[in-house]
Protein backbone atom coordinates (compact mmCIF):
# COMPACT_ATOMS: atom_id res chain seq x y z
CA UNK A 1 0.00 0.00 0.00
CA UNK A 2 1.05 3.56 -1.08
CA UNK A 3 1.02 6.01 1.91
CA UNK A 4 2.78 9.20 2.91
CA UNK A 5 1.32 9.63 6.02
CA UNK A 6 -0.50 6.10 7.11
CA UNK A 7 -1.32 7.79 10.91
CA UNK A 8 -3.49 10.43 9.30
CA UNK A 9 -4.78 8.62 6.24
CA UNK A 10 -5.69 5.44 8.43
CA UNK A 11 -7.06 6.89 11.39
CA UNK A 12 -10.27 5.88 12.78
CA UNK A 13 -13.45 7.84 11.94
CA UNK A 14 -14.25 8.72 15.91
CA UNK A 15 -10.34 10.24 16.42
CA UNK A 16 -10.42 12.29 13.22
CA UNK A 17 -13.78 13.73 14.11
CA UNK A 18 -12.23 14.41 17.71
CA UNK A 19 -9.59 16.18 15.24
CA UNK A 20 -11.79 17.56 13.13
CA UNK A 21 -14.05 19.31 15.91
CA UNK A 22 -11.22 20.81 17.37
CA UNK A 23 -10.06 22.50 14.65
CA UNK A 24 -13.47 23.56 13.49
CA UNK A 25 -13.65 25.63 16.82
CA UNK A 26 -10.53 26.76 16.74
CA UNK A 27 -10.74 28.06 13.10
CA UNK A 28 -14.76 29.64 13.95
CA UNK A 29 -13.04 31.74 16.87
CA UNK A 30 -10.14 32.76 14.77
CA UNK A 31 -12.30 34.34 11.94
CA UNK A 32 -14.49 35.59 14.35
CA UNK A 33 -12.03 37.74 15.88
CA UNK A 34 -10.17 38.55 12.99
CA UNK A 35 -12.63 38.56 10.07
CA UNK A 36 -15.26 41.33 9.93
CA UNK A 37 -17.00 39.96 6.96
CA UNK A 38 -17.47 36.58 8.75
CA UNK A 39 -18.27 38.27 12.77
CA UNK A 40 -21.35 40.50 10.69
CA UNK A 41 -22.66 37.28 8.77
CA UNK A 42 -22.53 35.08 12.11
CA UNK A 43 -23.83 38.01 14.30
CA UNK A 44 -26.73 38.23 11.66
CA UNK A 45 -27.36 35.08 11.94
CA UNK A 46 -27.22 35.15 15.81
CA UNK A 47 -24.07 32.71 16.14
CA UNK A 48 -21.26 32.85 18.25
CA UNK A 49 -18.38 30.68 18.26
CA UNK A 50 -19.56 28.98 21.88
CA UNK A 51 -22.53 27.91 19.68
CA UNK A 52 -20.54 25.06 17.90
CA UNK A 53 -20.28 22.22 19.94
CA UNK A 54 -20.01 19.65 18.02
CA UNK A 55 -19.55 18.70 14.34
CA UNK A 56 -23.51 18.57 13.33
CA UNK A 57 -23.33 22.40 14.13
CA UNK A 58 -21.18 23.06 11.14
CA UNK A 59 -24.49 23.79 9.68
CA UNK A 60 -25.53 26.63 11.87
CA UNK A 61 -22.78 28.53 10.31
CA UNK A 62 -23.19 30.98 6.76
CA UNK A 63 -22.24 29.96 3.74
CA UNK A 64 -19.19 31.43 1.99
CA UNK A 65 -19.47 32.23 -1.86
CA UNK A 66 -16.69 33.16 -4.75
CA UNK A 67 -18.90 36.47 -5.09
CA UNK A 68 -18.08 36.85 -1.06
CA UNK A 69 -14.55 36.49 -1.98
CA UNK A 70 -14.72 39.23 -5.08
CA UNK A 71 -16.91 41.37 -2.85
CA UNK A 72 -13.64 41.94 -0.34
CA UNK A 73 -11.21 41.99 -2.87
CA UNK A 74 -8.52 41.82 -2.24
CA UNK A 75 -7.33 41.35 1.11
CA UNK A 76 -10.83 41.37 2.85
CA UNK A 77 -11.43 37.88 3.74
CA UNK A 78 -7.55 37.13 5.25
CA UNK A 79 -7.58 36.28 8.89
CA UNK A 80 -4.10 37.28 9.02
CA UNK A 81 -1.96 40.63 8.73
CA UNK A 82 -0.43 40.79 5.51
CA UNK A 83 3.17 40.68 6.73
CA UNK A 84 2.56 37.20 7.54
CA UNK A 85 1.52 36.14 4.06
CA UNK A 86 3.95 35.15 2.07
CA UNK A 87 2.62 34.01 -0.84
CA UNK A 88 -0.32 35.30 -3.10
CA UNK A 89 -2.57 33.45 -6.10
CA UNK A 90 -5.84 34.38 -7.52
CA UNK A 91 -8.21 33.08 -10.04
CA UNK A 92 -7.79 33.57 -13.50
CA UNK A 93 -10.37 33.15 -16.58
CA UNK A 94 -13.13 34.54 -14.79
CA UNK A 95 -14.96 38.03 -15.87
CA UNK A 96 -14.97 40.54 -13.41
CA UNK A 97 -12.29 40.83 -10.11
CA UNK A 98 -10.31 37.60 -9.66
CA UNK A 99 -10.51 35.31 -6.18
CA UNK A 100 -7.15 36.22 -4.11
CA UNK A 101 -6.18 33.38 -2.18
CA UNK A 102 -3.07 34.59 0.68
CA UNK A 103 -1.06 31.81 1.93
CA UNK A 104 0.98 31.82 5.32
CA UNK A 105 4.70 29.62 6.03
CA UNK A 106 1.95 27.45 7.59
CA UNK A 107 -0.55 27.18 4.68
CA UNK A 108 2.25 26.69 2.52
CA UNK A 109 3.25 23.94 4.92
CA UNK A 110 0.01 22.24 4.74
CA UNK A 111 -0.06 22.41 0.81
CA UNK A 112 2.84 20.71 0.92
CA UNK A 113 2.03 17.96 3.27
CA UNK A 114 -1.52 17.21 1.22
CA UNK A 115 -0.42 17.02 -2.23
CA UNK A 116 2.50 14.55 -0.62
CA UNK A 117 0.01 12.52 0.12
CA UNK A 118 -1.57 13.04 -3.61
CA UNK A 119 1.68 12.26 -5.69
CA UNK A 120 2.39 8.94 -3.25
CA UNK A 121 -0.86 7.34 -3.93
CA UNK A 122 -0.21 7.73 -7.46
CA UNK A 123 3.14 5.93 -7.11
CA UNK A 124 5.58 8.63 -6.75
CA UNK A 125 8.68 8.38 -4.65
CA UNK A 126 11.96 10.08 -4.60
CA UNK A 127 13.27 8.35 -7.16
CA UNK A 128 10.39 9.85 -9.70
CA UNK A 129 10.72 12.39 -12.27
CA UNK A 130 7.65 14.27 -12.19
CA UNK A 131 7.04 16.63 -15.03
CA UNK A 132 4.65 19.50 -14.09
CA UNK A 133 2.72 20.95 -16.99
CA UNK A 134 0.22 22.62 -15.12
CA UNK A 135 0.29 26.42 -15.52
CA UNK A 136 2.94 28.35 -12.79
CA UNK A 137 2.03 31.60 -11.76
CA UNK A 138 -0.99 33.05 -9.91
CA UNK A 139 -2.39 29.84 -10.90
CA UNK A 140 -2.07 27.54 -7.99
CA UNK A 141 -2.11 24.37 -9.71
CA UNK A 142 1.59 24.36 -11.08
CA UNK A 143 3.38 25.45 -7.65
CA UNK A 144 1.19 23.57 -5.49
CA UNK A 145 2.59 20.00 -7.15
CA UNK A 146 5.68 21.35 -7.04
CA UNK A 147 5.83 21.81 -3.31
CA UNK A 148 4.41 18.25 -2.98
CA UNK A 149 6.80 16.81 -5.67
CA UNK A 150 10.00 18.54 -3.73
CA UNK A 151 8.78 17.32 -0.22
CA UNK A 152 8.79 13.73 -1.07
CA UNK A 153 12.02 13.79 -2.48
CA UNK A 154 11.31 13.10 -6.30
CA UNK A 155 13.35 15.07 -9.24
CA UNK A 156 10.89 17.75 -10.47
CA UNK A 157 10.95 19.00 -14.03
CA UNK A 158 8.96 22.38 -13.47
CA UNK A 159 8.30 22.95 -17.54
CA UNK A 160 4.75 24.22 -16.93
CA UNK A 161 2.13 24.65 -19.42
CA UNK A 162 2.30 25.04 -23.25
CA UNK A 163 5.81 24.43 -25.60
CA UNK A 164 4.11 21.06 -26.23
CA UNK A 165 6.44 19.42 -28.77
CA UNK A 166 9.29 20.34 -26.54
CA UNK A 167 7.35 18.80 -23.33
CA UNK A 168 7.21 15.39 -24.93
CA UNK A 169 11.00 15.73 -26.04
CA UNK A 170 12.09 16.63 -22.38
CA UNK A 171 9.78 13.75 -21.33
CA UNK A 172 12.17 11.08 -23.73
CA UNK A 173 15.02 12.95 -23.00
CA UNK A 174 14.99 13.58 -18.97
CA UNK A 175 12.93 10.31 -18.18
CA UNK A 176 9.58 11.82 -16.85
CA UNK A 177 7.99 8.75 -14.86
CA UNK A 178 4.66 11.05 -13.42
CA UNK A 179 3.15 13.38 -15.63
CA UNK A 180 0.77 16.47 -13.97
CA UNK A 181 -1.12 18.67 -16.22
CA UNK A 182 -5.02 18.31 -17.60
CA UNK A 183 -6.85 15.31 -18.83
CA UNK A 184 -7.43 17.41 -21.87
CA UNK A 185 -3.49 18.32 -22.33
CA UNK A 186 -2.96 14.99 -21.83
CA UNK A 187 -4.76 13.95 -24.81
CA UNK A 188 -3.00 16.63 -26.40
CA UNK A 189 0.31 15.42 -25.85
CA UNK A 190 -0.41 11.99 -26.42
CA UNK A 191 -1.68 13.56 -30.25
CA UNK A 192 1.35 15.49 -30.78
CA UNK A 193 3.23 12.78 -29.97
CA UNK A 194 1.61 10.94 -32.67
CA UNK A 195 2.86 13.86 -35.33
CA UNK A 196 6.08 13.53 -33.81
CA UNK A 197 6.53 10.02 -34.86
CA UNK A 198 7.83 9.06 -31.04
CA UNK A 199 6.29 5.88 -29.56
CA UNK A 200 5.13 5.55 -26.26
CA UNK A 201 7.53 2.69 -25.46
CA UNK A 202 9.94 5.46 -25.78
CA UNK A 203 8.73 6.74 -22.87
CA UNK A 204 9.32 6.10 -19.13
CA UNK A 205 5.96 7.33 -17.87
CA UNK A 206 4.15 5.20 -15.25
CA UNK A 207 1.88 7.36 -13.78
CA UNK A 208 -0.21 10.75 -14.37
CA UNK A 209 -1.95 12.47 -12.09
CA UNK A 210 -4.67 14.92 -14.03
CA UNK A 211 -7.41 17.55 -12.76
CA UNK A 212 -8.17 21.23 -12.81
CA UNK A 213 -11.42 19.93 -15.16
CA UNK A 214 -14.04 17.01 -15.19
CA UNK A 215 -13.38 14.05 -17.03
CA UNK A 216 -14.80 10.82 -17.60
CA UNK A 217 -13.90 7.14 -17.05
CA UNK A 218 -14.34 6.39 -20.73
CA UNK A 219 -11.38 9.69 -21.20
CA UNK A 220 -9.36 7.98 -18.34
CA UNK A 221 -9.17 4.67 -20.29
CA UNK A 222 -8.11 6.39 -23.46
CA UNK A 223 -5.65 8.65 -21.77
CA UNK A 224 -4.18 5.12 -20.19
CA UNK A 225 -3.83 3.62 -23.68
CA UNK A 226 -2.63 6.16 -25.84
CA UNK A 227 0.58 7.02 -23.11
CA UNK A 228 0.90 3.62 -21.32
CA UNK A 229 0.02 5.30 -17.79
CA UNK A 230 -1.89 4.50 -14.85
CA UNK A 231 -3.88 7.75 -14.88
CA UNK A 232 -5.24 9.54 -11.56
CA UNK A 233 -8.18 11.95 -10.46
CA UNK A 234 -6.83 15.38 -8.29
CA UNK A 235 -9.51 17.59 -7.13
CA UNK A 236 -8.54 21.26 -6.07
CA UNK A 237 -9.51 24.83 -6.06
CA UNK A 238 -7.56 27.93 -5.44
CA UNK A 239 -9.72 29.15 -2.91
CA UNK A 240 -9.69 26.07 -0.37
CA UNK A 241 -5.73 25.33 -1.09
CA UNK A 242 -5.11 24.48 -4.70
CA UNK A 243 -4.28 20.95 -6.17
CA UNK A 244 -4.36 18.75 -3.17
CA UNK A 245 -8.01 18.99 -1.72
CA UNK A 246 -8.14 14.85 -3.38
CA UNK A 247 -6.80 12.46 -4.69
CA UNK A 248 -7.49 8.99 -6.06
CA UNK A 249 -5.45 5.48 -4.48
CA UNK A 250 -4.84 2.72 -6.83
CA UNK A 251 -8.55 1.27 -6.52
CA UNK A 252 -9.80 4.27 -8.12
CA UNK A 253 -13.47 3.81 -6.64
CA UNK A 254 -13.35 7.89 -5.76
CA UNK A 255 -10.98 11.14 -4.43
CA UNK A 256 -10.05 10.98 -0.56
CA UNK A 257 -10.44 14.36 0.60
CA UNK A 258 -7.74 15.28 3.36
CA UNK A 259 -10.39 15.70 5.23
CA UNK A 260 -7.74 16.51 9.14
CA UNK A 261 -7.37 19.98 6.74
CA UNK A 262 -10.96 20.15 4.63
CA UNK A 263 -14.31 19.41 5.86
CA UNK A 264 -16.61 18.29 3.57
CA UNK A 265 -20.87 18.53 3.05
CA UNK A 266 -22.39 17.78 0.51
CA UNK A 267 -25.47 20.32 0.06
CA UNK A 268 -28.61 20.62 -2.01
CA UNK A 269 -27.64 23.44 -4.18
CA UNK A 270 -30.97 25.14 -4.23
CA UNK A 271 -32.13 24.86 -0.40
CA UNK A 272 -28.62 24.73 1.31
CA UNK A 273 -29.99 21.53 2.62
CA UNK A 274 -27.49 18.96 4.03
CA UNK A 275 -27.72 16.13 2.20
CA UNK A 276 -26.70 12.29 3.51
CA UNK A 277 -24.22 9.70 2.55
CA UNK A 278 -24.13 8.84 -1.04
CA UNK A 279 -26.72 11.74 -2.43
CA UNK A 280 -25.48 14.05 -5.13
CA UNK A 281 -25.26 17.65 -4.91
CA UNK A 282 -23.27 20.25 -4.28
CA UNK A 283 -19.33 20.06 -2.28
CA UNK A 284 -18.90 22.29 0.28
CA UNK A 285 -15.81 23.09 2.14
CA UNK A 286 -14.46 24.44 5.30
CA UNK A 287 -11.16 24.52 5.92
CA UNK A 288 -9.92 23.78 9.55
CA UNK A 289 -6.40 24.23 9.57
CA UNK A 290 -5.67 27.33 7.17
CA UNK A 291 -3.78 30.73 8.51
CA UNK A 292 -4.38 33.00 5.98
CA UNK A 293 -7.59 32.43 3.87
CA UNK A 294 -9.63 30.16 6.15
CA UNK A 295 -13.03 29.76 4.54
CA UNK A 296 -16.43 28.52 6.64
CA UNK A 297 -18.80 26.20 4.23
CA UNK A 298 -17.71 27.40 0.59
CA UNK A 299 -19.78 26.77 -1.93
CA UNK A 300 -17.14 24.96 -4.88
CA UNK A 301 -20.07 24.83 -7.47
CA UNK A 302 -18.80 21.33 -7.84
CA UNK A 303 -21.32 18.47 -8.17
CA UNK A 304 -20.67 15.19 -6.40
CA UNK A 305 -21.41 12.54 -3.80
CA UNK A 306 -19.56 11.12 -0.49
CA UNK A 307 -18.36 7.88 0.85
CA UNK A 308 -17.27 7.02 4.39
CA UNK A 309 -16.54 3.50 4.31
CA UNK A 310 -13.25 2.12 4.77
CA UNK A 311 -11.35 2.01 1.25
CA UNK A 312 -10.11 -1.21 -0.20
CA UNK A 313 -6.69 0.57 0.50
CA UNK A 314 -7.06 1.19 3.80
CA UNK A 315 -7.66 4.79 4.03
CA UNK A 316 -10.33 5.83 6.19
CA UNK A 317 -10.81 9.36 4.04
CA UNK A 318 -14.11 10.09 3.46
CA UNK A 319 -14.14 9.72 -0.32
CA UNK A 320 -15.84 12.26 -2.94
CA UNK A 321 -16.94 10.67 -6.60
CA UNK A 322 -16.05 12.15 -9.57
CA UNK A 323 -16.72 15.78 -10.26
CA UNK A 324 -19.90 15.18 -12.45
CA UNK A 325 -20.30 18.95 -13.54
CA UNK A 326 -20.29 22.25 -12.32
CA UNK A 327 -23.62 24.02 -10.96
CA UNK A 328 -22.22 26.76 -13.22
CA UNK A 329 -20.93 24.71 -16.33
CA UNK A 330 -24.15 22.86 -16.40
CA UNK A 331 -26.63 23.54 -19.09
CA UNK A 332 -30.18 23.35 -18.83
CA UNK A 333 -31.77 22.55 -22.57
CA UNK A 334 -35.38 22.70 -22.49
CA UNK A 335 -35.57 22.14 -18.51
CA UNK A 336 -33.06 18.98 -19.07
CA UNK A 337 -29.65 19.14 -17.04
CA UNK A 338 -26.51 18.43 -19.00
CA UNK A 339 -22.93 18.18 -18.48
CA UNK A 340 -20.22 18.28 -20.65
CA UNK A 341 -19.29 14.73 -19.31
CA UNK A 342 -22.58 13.07 -20.52
CA UNK A 343 -21.45 13.80 -23.59
CA UNK A 344 -18.13 13.16 -23.37
CA UNK A 345 -19.01 9.83 -22.37
CA UNK A 346 -20.81 9.07 -25.01
CA UNK A 347 -18.04 9.92 -27.77
CA UNK A 348 -15.59 7.91 -26.15
CA UNK A 349 -17.56 4.85 -26.26
CA UNK A 350 -18.30 4.83 -30.24
CA UNK A 351 -14.54 4.65 -30.78
CA UNK A 352 -14.91 5.76 -34.16
CA UNK A 353 -14.06 9.60 -33.41
CA UNK A 354 -11.41 11.59 -31.39
CA UNK A 355 -11.93 12.49 -28.14
CA UNK A 356 -12.23 16.12 -28.90
CA UNK A 357 -15.61 17.94 -29.13
CA UNK A 358 -17.60 21.23 -28.44
CA UNK A 359 -21.30 22.00 -27.52
CA UNK A 360 -23.27 24.80 -28.99
CA UNK A 361 -26.25 25.85 -27.50
CA UNK A 362 -28.37 28.36 -29.21
CA UNK A 363 -32.18 29.47 -29.34
CA UNK A 364 -34.13 29.46 -32.65
CA UNK A 365 -37.58 30.51 -32.51
CA UNK A 366 -37.53 30.48 -28.70
CA UNK A 367 -36.53 26.59 -28.17
CA UNK A 368 -33.13 25.69 -27.01
CA UNK A 369 -30.97 23.84 -29.65
CA UNK A 370 -27.68 21.55 -28.47
CA UNK A 371 -25.63 21.24 -31.57
CA UNK A 372 -22.82 18.75 -30.81
CA UNK A 373 -19.39 19.54 -33.06
CA UNK A 374 -17.45 15.68 -33.00
CA UNK A 375 -14.16 15.46 -34.84
CA UNK A 376 -13.16 11.86 -36.77
CA UNK A 377 -10.54 10.44 -36.80
CA UNK A 378 -8.03 10.24 -40.10
CA UNK A 379 -9.26 7.11 -41.08
CA UNK A 380 -13.18 7.65 -40.82
CA UNK A 381 -12.99 11.12 -42.50
CA UNK A 382 -11.28 9.83 -45.66
CA UNK A 383 -14.14 7.03 -45.63
CA UNK A 384 -17.23 7.27 -48.25
CA UNK A 385 -19.77 10.10 -47.46
CA UNK A 386 -22.43 7.24 -46.42
CA UNK A 387 -20.09 5.97 -43.62
CA UNK A 388 -19.91 9.37 -41.77
CA UNK A 389 -23.63 10.22 -42.74
CA UNK A 390 -23.89 6.47 -40.83
CA UNK A 391 -21.59 7.31 -37.65
CA UNK A 392 -23.29 10.84 -37.08
CA UNK A 393 -27.02 9.52 -37.35
CA UNK A 394 -24.90 6.43 -34.83
CA UNK A 395 -23.86 9.16 -32.18
CA UNK A 396 -27.18 10.91 -32.38
CA UNK A 397 -29.25 7.96 -31.30
CA UNK A 398 -26.24 7.78 -28.49
CA UNK A 399 -26.34 10.99 -27.09
CA UNK A 400 -30.04 11.40 -27.02
CA UNK A 401 -30.84 7.97 -25.58
CA UNK A 402 -28.48 9.53 -22.64
CA UNK A 403 -29.92 12.90 -22.29
CA UNK A 404 -33.56 12.38 -22.87
CA UNK A 405 -33.65 15.40 -25.88
CA UNK A 406 -33.13 15.99 -29.24
CA UNK A 407 -29.45 17.49 -30.30
CA UNK A 408 -27.91 17.90 -33.93
CA UNK A 409 -24.43 15.85 -34.21
CA UNK A 410 -21.97 17.42 -36.98
CA UNK A 411 -19.01 15.22 -37.66
CA UNK A 412 -15.86 17.71 -38.66
CA UNK A 413 -12.60 17.32 -40.04
CA UNK A 414 -9.47 16.57 -37.83
CA UNK A 415 -7.90 19.36 -36.09
CA UNK A 416 -10.47 21.65 -36.56
CA UNK A 417 -11.69 21.92 -32.85
CA UNK A 418 -9.26 24.60 -31.15
CA UNK A 419 -7.04 22.60 -28.79
CA UNK A 420 -6.19 23.55 -25.12
CA UNK A 421 -2.94 23.61 -23.27
CA UNK A 422 -5.07 24.64 -20.00
CA UNK A 423 -8.58 23.79 -19.46
CA UNK A 424 -10.52 22.87 -22.31
CA UNK A 425 -13.56 25.36 -23.77
CA UNK A 426 -16.04 22.64 -24.01
CA UNK A 427 -19.53 24.88 -24.01
CA UNK A 428 -20.30 28.11 -26.16
CA UNK A 429 -23.86 29.07 -24.93
CA UNK A 430 -25.38 31.55 -27.14
CA UNK A 431 -28.45 32.21 -25.62
CA UNK A 432 -29.61 35.96 -24.68
CA UNK A 433 -30.37 34.88 -21.22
Amino acid sequence: MRYWDEHIECMERSTLQEIQFKRLVETVKRVYTSVPYYRKKMQERGIIPEDIKSLDDLKKLPFTTKQDLRDNYPYGLFAVPLSEIVRIHASSGTTGKPTVVGYTKHDIGIWSEVMARTLVAAGADKHSFVQIAYGYGLFTGGLGVHYGAERIGASVIPISSGNTRRQIQLMVDFGTTVLACTPSYALYLAETMEEMEIDKSQLKLKSGVFGAEPWSENMRKEIESKLNIKAYDIYGLSEIIGPGVSFECEYQCGMHINEDHFLPEIINPETGEVLGEGEYGELVFTTITKEGLPLIRYRTRDITALHYDRCKCGRTLVRMEKVIGRTDDMIIIRGVNVFPSQIESVLLEMGEVEPHYQLIVDRINNLDVLEVLVEVSERMFSDEVKKLEQLEKKITKAIEETLGISVKVRLVEPKTIERSEGKAKRVIDKRKI
